[in-house]
């Protein structure tokens, strides 16, 4: 997973990429499993060098509050 966003935030750049909420039916690693699994990634993460402001604020929620928006028109 972490290899899939290190690959998508620099093709696309780090306000085009964020966690997804649906685990349902999808393939996810044994060490994530499911959103209870979110802090290791971030961890993981963090130790390769993305900071809290990435994390915490892009990644995490601002990137899809900010898409909400947009297509809610607020």
């Amino acid at each position: 997973m972490v290899r899939q966003i290190d690959y998508l935030v620099e093709r696309v750049g780090i306000d085009r990429v964020g966690f997804g909420s649906d685990f349902d039916g999808v393939l996810i690693s044994q060490e994530i499993g499911d959103v209870s699994g979110l802090p290791r990634l971030m961890s993981v993460l963090r130790d390769r060098g993305y900071d809290e402001g990435a994390l915490r604020k892009r990644l995490a929620h601002e990137n899809w509050v900010r898409v909400l928006r947009k297509t809610w028109g607020e």
